[in-house]
């Protein structure tokens, strides 16, 4: 889910992105931020965006109405699927869920770590810089959508 915003006396969106948590992602910028996305299998592509965005962010999708912005393939292979919604939120009260891994590597120790360590509004200059390659398609086809 691609949420975006118009600041006031802007007519150009900033959109909401999330920081990957967890111990690879701590000290990356370019390339480590994303819509907030995940897996599903039998369930609806729509209703897995309306859950995922639920889950990494904290709070349901605040927007009633959506654009597909179709599917992109990522570097690993992974095919994700968006829609871009108008919507407002404070990025400060954002909490993801969590997810398990070891580590240290080899330590036998598994650590709980945010999906999302933070999430921010940003130009879609910003956002293209920053995000995961493949996904900056999604900003792309988000502007494409507004004009």
């Amino acid at each position: 889910m691609l949420l975006y915003r118009f600041p006031p006396g802007s007519r150009v969106p900033e959109v909401l992105l999330g920081h990957m948590g967890g111990p690879m992602w701590q000290r990356r910028d370019v390339g480590a931020w994303s819509i907030p996305k995940g897996g599903y299998t039998e369930e609806d592509a729509f209703a897995a965006a309306l859950r995922e965005f639920q889950e990494e962010v904290g709070v349901p999708v605040p927007a009633e109405h959506f654009v597909d912005l179709g599917e992109v393939q990522q570097s690993g292979g992974k095919y994700v699927r968006a829609w871009a919604a108008e919507g407002d939120l404070d990025p400060a009260r954002a909490v993801s869920n969590t997810f398990e891994v070891e580590w240290p590597p080899g330590s036998g120790r598994r650590q709980p770590f945010p999906e999302f360590d933070r999430v921010a509004w940003f130009s879609p200059e910003e956002a293209m810089a920053k995000i995961v390659t493949a996904q900056a398609t999604f900003v792309e086809r988000l502007l494409a959508a507004l004009t």
